[in-house]
């Protein structure tokens, strides 16, 4: 699956593009979700809400890993185009632990699943985000969809294409993504990547108010040392 950031679309400024899916038409039939429980592998935990982790998926190397599940055909499909998609919104806590699963979840209805598909692309993960993470908010199934695909939609992204043809640092790729968005600091932000330096996810760091601030000390991500490669396919 070959990734551009060209879309006339999409362009703010040269070389910026935003969040959005670059082609993203929901399938007429969604599927019904499946219920997300707590498990002894991951438990329920009721704690108070500290911050925010707002968690996004770069998609190309997803589907390059994952784009042969059943779970991934409309993600990877033919039908779609995405950059990055929205993993989540993620209370964290005051210490190591964070609250999941903090009530039972009423399965997401067809509305909900519509209106986030483009952000969230599989009906099983925005059940496992709202399972897990949204029962632990003050917010109604709607706010918290609602605030996250807000976040969301408002991140702007340097040129990816261009940014998989150099060698990069963490530090560097933090650098760009904070000189394309005014208002999130480099500090802000940490990179995940796979054992073969692949880049992985985003995790953005947020307060209370939703409002950026700096990670804290060991909460995850790549040294910024470390090399990042961004997968792209095709050419």
């Amino acid at each position: 699956m070959l990734f551009g950031v060209a879309a006339s679309a999409l362009s703010l400024l040269p070389g910026l593009a935003n969040a959005q899916a670059l082609m993203c038409t929901p399938p007429a039939k969604l599927q019904r979700p499946r219920p997300d429980l707590p498990s002894a592998d991951q438990p329920r935990r009721v704690l108070p809400i500290g911050s925010y982790t707002l968690a996004l998926t770069w998609s190309p190397g997803y589907c390059r890993a994952n784009g042969d599940t059943p779970g991934a055909r409309f993600q990877c499909g033919g039908g779609t185009r995405f950059g990055f998609t929205l993993h989540g919104l993620w209370p964290d806590g005051y210490g190591k632990d964070w609250p999941q699963y903090c009530a039972k979840a009423a399965i997401v209805p067809p509305a909900v699943l519509r209106s986030t598909l483009c952000s969230t692309p599989s009906e099983q993960l925005i059940q496992h985000e709202w399972a897990k993470h949204g029962t632990c908010t003050a917010m109604s199934m709607q706010q918290f969809f609602g605030r996250a695909t807000r976040l969301y939609s408002a991140l702007r992204f340097p040129d990816m294409a261009a940014l998989s043809r150099r060698t990069l640092t963490v530090a560097q790729f933090k650098q760009a993504l904070a000189a394309a968005n005014p208002g999130l600091p480099a500090t802000a932000i940490r990179v995940t990547t796979t054992r073969q330096d692949w880049l992985d996810e985003l995790w953005l760091c947020l307060d209370k108010g939703f409002r950026y601030e700096r990670c804290k000390p060991g909460t995850g991500g790549t040294p910024d040392a470390a090399l990042v490669k961004i997968w792209r396919g095709g050419r």
